[in-house]
């Protein structure tokens, strides 16, 4: 059987293991998962592939030690878990690497790091330094300190954003089901989809539940949009089970192929995109629009009819056209209770009557993404 060259030429991997593909039938870290991963990414490495490990299970590890027996619904119970899980994951992880002569290195994002200018910018360094140094970096939300407005959700996407940060030439994601089916599962008339070639070819999934009760967050569906995301920015991605993960990082064709649809993107505009909730929303005349869409151009107030929501100068708004149809999303540089003084007015205007500060753009093009 031939191997898949998008697999055996990757030199940068992204793996993503997800909470159910680590923990025991009672809910804690079983360290025989976490022992047969950490052998198959030490051999991936002694093979002179460099790897990052996206690992779900900070929550999951947190559990027993406060007498937990399921997930915690409530966001802040859900990070005290988090809080005494992430310390525990993470020395089972580098204890096992230890074994293999590897040293494990800790990163903990939060949106806020790869949406803003000067931290994602920091964070990619951060990534290049560690792979320089032989490390392999360890990612996970930062659960104890994210906020609902600024969670990433589930580590699938996260898995994507990071894929596309360090420019990885591959991502694995790692589950409880070893592939893609057009139906659940668990039906005995399902098929595995060995290969996806576009998006045409999802359109006959009938997507079911998979994961294990009470201890992950992404079922089928987050996987297939992480495979979206990074086969759209130019990056395959294979889907498979834990236990094949040996297999799918040899290049064997186990699991589901998701080949590249897009080229890659401006990283921090990947993120903009498909991290961030919007906070408040701009509402753009028909010229602006057209201006955004098809020039590519800066948002200015003139081109403002309209400001919903609370925000600060530096969050992302969707910018909406008259009809409240999203056109871009974008960073923007005044606070919501600035902008109704500015509405269609010009920059000229603008700063002659309030001051050279108010010249600049509302959202610059830099810091926009088209929708």
């Amino acid at each position: 059987m031939s191997t898949r060259a998008e697999v055996t030429g990757a030199k940068r991997v992204v793996v993503k293991v997800g909470s159910s593909s680590l923990t025991t039938a009672a809910g804690g870290i079983d360290p025989a998962r976490v022992r047969d991963l950490v052998d198959e990414l030490a051999k991936l490495r002694a093979g002179g592939t460099e790897v990052v490990l996206v690992s779900s299970g900070a929550i999951a590890a947190g559990l027993a030690p406060l007498g937990l027996k399921r997930r915690p619904k409530a966001l802040a119970a859900q990070q005290a878990a988090a809080s005494v899980g992430q310390g525990l994951l993470v020395h089972r992880y580098t204890e096992e690497l230890a074994r293999h002569g590897v040293i494990a290195g800790q990163v903990l994002l939060t949106v806020d790091d790869v949406t803003r200018r000067s931290h994602y910018r920091n964070a990619y360094q951060t990534f290049a330094k560690l792979l320089d140094l032989g490390v392999l970096p360890i990612v996970n939300e930062n659960d104890t300190v994210a906020t609902t407005e600024i969670r990433f959700g589930d580590n699938d996407r996260l898995a994507a954003l990071v894929a596309h940060l360090v420019h990885a030439d591959l991502l694995v994601l790692l589950s409880d089901v070893d592939g893609l089916y057009d139906a659940d599962p668990t039906h005995p008339e399902s098929s595995l989809l060995p290969e996806v070639v576009s998006v045409d070819d999802l359109g006959a999934v009938r997507i079911g539940k998979a994961g294990a009760a009470g201890v992950g967050t992404g079922g089928m569906q987050t996987k297939i949009d992480a495979a979206r995301i990074a086969t759209g920015a130019g990056i395959p991605v294979v889907l498979t089970s834990a236990d094949r993960a040996g297999a799918a990082l040899a290049g064997e064709r186990v699991g589901t192929l998701f080949h590249p649809t897009g080229r890659r993107r401006p990283t921090r505009l990947l993120w903009l995109a498909h991290a961030t909730e919007p906070q408040g929303t701009l509402v753009l005349d028909s010229g602006a629009v057209r201006a955004v869409v098809e020039r590519r151009a800066s948002l200015l107030a003139a081109g403002i009819t309209g400001v919903e929501g609370r925000f600060h100068a530096g969050e992302p708004v969707d910018l909406v056209a008259p009809d409240g149809t999203p056109v871009a999303r974008g960073l923007v540089n005044f606070d919501a209770d600035e902008i109704p003084a500015l509405l269609g007015r010009s920059s000229h205007d603008l700063k002659r009557e309030l001051g050279a500060e108010y010249e600049r753009e509302v959202v610059h093009r830099d810091d926009l993404v088209l929708l």
